[in-house]
């Protein structure tokens, strides 16, 4: 990778059930590089049941963080949209950093 190539941190926490289709789109696009914590607890910003691997809330999480860049940033959030949109009882958040430096 050059040193002037432009990148993002991309962290995305989504209900497990999604890993398939969140892996899809990282294949699609090009995204080969990313940390995966298999299982973490989550509760939506808004709307939706808490995830938290319990007897009451049985759902869990997915977490990943991948830096990715700059111009395969759009389209991933696009795919990732999408994909929201298609499952929303499912829940998903995407969130985007800049990256100032990387080793």
């Amino acid at each position: 990778m050059e040193q002037d190539t432009r990148m993002k941190a991309l962290f995305i926490s989504y209900n497990m059930t999604l890993t398939e289709r969140v892996n899809w789109v990282f294949d699609h696009y090009g995204v080969r590089g990313y940390t995966l914590f298999p299982l973490t607890y989550g509760r939506g910003s808004h709307s939706g049941e808490p995830h938290m691997g319990s007897h009451t809330w049985p759902a869990m999480n997915a977490t990943v963080l991948a830096v990715v860049e700059d111009e395969k940033m759009p389209s991933v959030m696009e795919a990732l949209r999408q994909l929201e949109k298609e499952s929303q009882m499912q829940g998903m958040r995407a969130f985007v950093w800049e990256v100032t430096d990387q080793i």
